[in-house]
């Protein structure tokens, strides 16, 4: 720790876009001092949606508010001659350069990893690129969608007698922001012990897979496709719905018994609840969920005979009361949470979690998410809104690197920033 921050004294260079922006946003978050690198007029990802009271402007995205927070902010256009021997004189200074540009990119321009080493031979640069720099996929062009096609996790999510479905909202590149980040922690820690830099290799498609490593194991072992479930769980030839219908949204019930570590003591306190307000039939109160709820040998139509007084009673209660009632009950249930309970949940409000940051520019504050985490020597904070195009051109190219405003002016006037 070289600040009063855990990453204070560190430089990253952000040359990444879309979601991979959020890789160089924690590092700011644990105090490291991140310049995200614009071509002159802005970054592409200034031009992603929504926008602030729905006015296109690239100085108005939240897609670019909600992944750029502690950054500053510099144009330059490293593809032109001058804007490579700047790039050169900025890595000088810089611990970590982060890029998602396809591989081989940065080679091409004279900046890859090779030539990088001749101005600053402990430097690390993090390539955060689909299917990773080598191999016969390296130079595919891929998508949020395709990458989780590739990944297995696709195949597995959706219902079962439905096509594979995505997450709505893309974030295969956050993925691969959060890959880049302790990537580059785990080649920053190595560099310390032996002075080394490197050249990190943090393929998206791989460190999705890791979230379904499980699955892998039923195909070496059976072989077997784990199958898509949707709202329920299989088991073997039946299946049991796991999410159900409440007054305003859904909750999560798993039903069952048998083996299953705390099934059986949670449904039967659920059932408890269900006979407090009279609405669990005899049959039910009286089922033992241990040695009669066994799913290997109850057919489908057993299966949604028992969860029906389930499904009419949840009908009847809120997410809140089921959530309350799980906690107070030691029932394994709880709401499913959408944008607006997420916004008013009282558990991250007295965590902290959410910050006003004052966007002086837009006349208002705005909303952000704080950090995911908290340490105890050292703040993890919001400090910084997103910066404005080139927002610290002046600060960096003359206060830090020493230009004078004669050289900004000129390479202002040639595009190079």
């Amino acid at each position: 720790m070289k600040g009063d921050t855990m990453l204070g004294g560190y430089r990253v260079l952000d040359l990444t876009e879309g979601g991979c922006l959020i890789g160089g946003q924690i590092f700011g978050d644990l105090g490291a001092d991140v310049i995200k690198i614009e071509p002159p007029g802005g970054s592409p990802s200034r031009n992603q949606g929504p926008f602030y009271k729905d006015i296109p402007d690239p100085e108005k995205s939240l897609f670019w508010f909600a992944y750029n927070r502690n950054k500053r902010s510099i144009t330059l256009d490293i593809e032109k001659a001058d804007g490579k021997e700047i790039f050169k004189r900025l890595a000088e200074t810089a611990d970590v350069i982060l890029e998602s540009f396809q591989p081989g990119h940065l080679d091409a321009l004279g900046l890859g990893y090779a030539d990088l080493c001749k101005v600053k031979p402990d430097i690390i640069l993090t390539s955060i690129t689909p299917y990773g720099v080598t191999g016969p996929k390296a130079h595919y062009k891929a998508s949020d969608l395709t990458i989780w096609a590739a990944s297995v996790i696709l195949f597995i999510t959706g219902d079962p007698d439905r096509a594979p479905v995505w997450v709505s909202w893309p974030c295969a590149g956050l993925h691969g922001g959060i890959e880049g980040v302790f990537a580059s922690l785990f080649a920053l820690w190595h560099r310390e012990a032996t002075g080394e830099g490197q050249h990190v290799d943090a393929a998206i498609q791989p460190y999705l897979m890791q979230h379904t490593t499980g699955s892998y194991y039923y195909w070496e072992c059976i072989p077997f496709n784990f199958p898509r479930m949707g709202p329920a769980i299989k088991y073997v030839l039946t299946v049991t719905p796991m999410l159900h219908r409440c007054k305003d949204g859904y909750v999560y019930l798993p039903i069952g018994g048998g083996a299953t570590a705390g099934m059986a003591s949670s449904t039967t306190r659920f059932v408890q609840w269900m006979q407090e307000e009279g609405a669990a039939p005899q049959w039910l109160v009286e089922r033992d969920w241990v040695f009669e709820h066994d799913t290997s040998k109850l057919t489908q139509e057993e299966i949604d005979r028992v969860v029906s007084p389930f499904v009419e009673f949840l009908r009847t209660k809120t997410k809140s009361e089921v959530s309350e009632e799980a906690a107070k009950r030691g029932i394994m249930a709880c709401a499913v949470s959408d944008t607006a309970d997420i916004c008013r949940d009282r558990h991250l409000q007295a965590r902290d979690f959410w910050v006003e940051i004052e966007h002086p520019e837009l006349g208002h504050s705005i909303t952000y998410n704080g950090p995911f985490i908290k340490l105890s020597e050292a703040p993890v904070k919001i400090f910084r809104r997103a910066p404005l195009i080139g927002e610290h051109n002046e600060e960096v190219y003359e206060k830090e690197l020493g230009f004078s405003r004669e050289e900004l002016i000129r390479l202002c006037e040639a595009d190079v920033i």
